[in-house]
């Protein structure tokens, strides 16, 4: 179940990564790992995203649940976004839109939208299009 609205959520496969999407409120959980292995296969650097996520202090508890263990999530600063973790390592909550900003954020500026944010902007194409497009 979502642990925004409570709906169920899908499941959907990128890179051969299992990620599960709310379509009622656009919101993405990612399994433990499973940002590191998509940013893998995408063109971003891993290596100050591992780092970020491992020292990613929680900023506050928050009243969301991980779909997994059901404990209250910690909210943290992931770069310029703050997300929910679960404390048992779980995985991570992503509302709309904030897994391509992390994404961009851990990209060269040069660097063009790699396919990892152009998937996720895809799913989230209403909200984000104009922000990724650089208007």
């Amino acid at each position: 179940m979502c642990p925004h609205c409570g709906e169920a959520m899908i499941v959907l496969e990128l890179e051969g990564v299992e990620i599960d999407h709310c379509l009622s409120c656009k919101g993405t959980w990612l399994d433990s790992g499973e940002l590191e292995l998509l940013c893998e296969h995408g063109d971003v650097e891993n290596a100050a995203l591992r780092e970020q996520l491992l020292h990613a202090r929680r900023e506050r508890k928050c009243d969301r649940r991980c779909p997994r263990c059901n404990w209250k999530m910690d909210a943290v600063k992931l770069g310029e976004v703050e997300l929910e973790r679960c404390p048992n390592q779980h995985g991570l909550w992503f509302d709309q839109g904030e897994v391509v900003r992390v994404v961009k954020s851990f990209q060269d500026e040069d660097q063009e939208l790699g396919r990892i944010a152009r998937f996720f902007a895809d799913l989230y194409q209403d909200e984000l299009k104009p922000d990724l497009k650089g208007e």
